[in-house]
């Protein structure tokens, strides 16, 4: 009986899959990805064995949930030895593809966990937030990795900006959820376009993280208007030209000896790779940072797909570890010109 109903569901799933936009990516990511984009495929079309990880809320949550979580079978994400993973963190994978309820939103009552693609994670981590440190969140909305960030250490100020009024809103009410009032203190929200925040705030912030709009593959798959996803795939190309000068603005805004982490949640050369390369041929001043290592010691719980920089990791779904997409890459801003 529950394998019908399983397959029956899939089946209403596939139905929702938008064939214009499956098919844009076949042709690209089939060139792209070559013979993995076959399991990938695979897997960000099956809803269903999407999984979710658990991120404490180390501010709200009680030790009951953290043995509740290991009796269900969760583990721990990263080994604790890890020199990049702050101990104040913790998040718990699940290999199967559970969903933990989400916990509604009420002012005044910070939540305990934040539901989250795991993937979603190593932005946050190659950042290497210390405490005291100023932060920008350059483009914040939903929240998630501004939680993360606060999960890590305590900023001495962390500026979350959004530009889309309705992703503000999203935004301030993460921050409500799970940040408590003192540390509310030191987050400062505004709604300007990521491309004037370097002319706003230069040279000011000692890490950036762009986390970027971008082709979400996730979302895009299951476009329930066909026009409307015909009109995203346009407009595509256009995406890496807004990616740049958001990163442009972010390199205004970071000190010279300061540390930016840009990401995106799709598998596109075009928007990952390519917008790097063009960062990095263009500024004498911005090297690439090696984080090849995370790969190596995150291949437990994670895919990654050969992406031919030092600087840069894609997180690919695959059977088992359906995390991502998930692009990042690290870059420094040196002292000289």
């Amino acid at each position: 009986m529950l394998t019908r109903l399983k397959a029956k569901s899939e089946r209403k799933l596939a139905k929702q899959i938008c064939k214009v936009v499956l098919d844009h990516f076949e042709n690209q990511y089939s060139k792209e990805l070559g013979d993995a984009w076959n399991t990938v495929r695979g897997v960000l079309t099956s809803p269903s064995c999407w999984q979710y990880a658990v991120l404490l809320n180390r501010f709200s949550f009680p030790f009951e949930l953290e043995k509740d979580l290991h009796l269900k079978g969760y583990h721990s994400l990263f080994p604790e030895s890890l020199p990049y993973y702050p101990k104040s963190m913790k998040c718990y994978l699940s290999r199967t593809p559970h969903r933990m309820p989400s916990e509604r939103h009420q002012l005044g009552n910070l939540k305990k966990y934040y539901l989250l693609n795991a993937a979603s994670l190593l932005p946050v981590l190659a950042l290497d937030l210390r405490d005291g440190e100023k932060v920008l969140d350059l483009c914040a909305a939903p929240g998630g990795k501004s939680v993360a960030l606060m999960q890590c250490a305590y900023p001495g100020y962390l500026h979350c900006n959004e530009y889309d009024s309705l992703r503000l809103r999203w935004l301030r009410e993460t921050l409500e959820s799970f940040i408590p009032q003192p540390l509310v203190n030191v987050i400062k929200v505004s709604e300007l376009d990521g491309r004037e925040m370097g002319d706003a705030w230069p040279e000011t912030f000692d890490k950036v993280l762009v986390d970027a709009p971008c082709s979400n593959d996730r979302s895009w798959l299951f476009s329930s208007d066909p026009q409307k996803a015909a009109c995203r795939i346009n407009q595509r190309r256009n995406l890496p030209v807004l990616q740049i000068e958001l990163l442009r603005s972010a390199i205004k805004a970071l000190r010279p000896g300061g540390l930016l982490v840009y990401s995106t949640c799709t598998l596109s050369k075009a928007e990952n790779q390519d917008v790097i390369s063009e960062i990095l041929n263009s500024y004498s001043n911005i090297m690439p940072v090696d984080i090849k290592e995370m790969a190596r010691t995150c291949s437990r719980d994670f895919t990654f797909a050969p992406t031919g920089q030092e600087c840069g990791l894609l997180v690919i779904p695959d059977k088992g570890k359906a995390w991502g997409p998930m692009y990042v890459a690290k870059l420094k801003k040196s002292w000289t010109t």
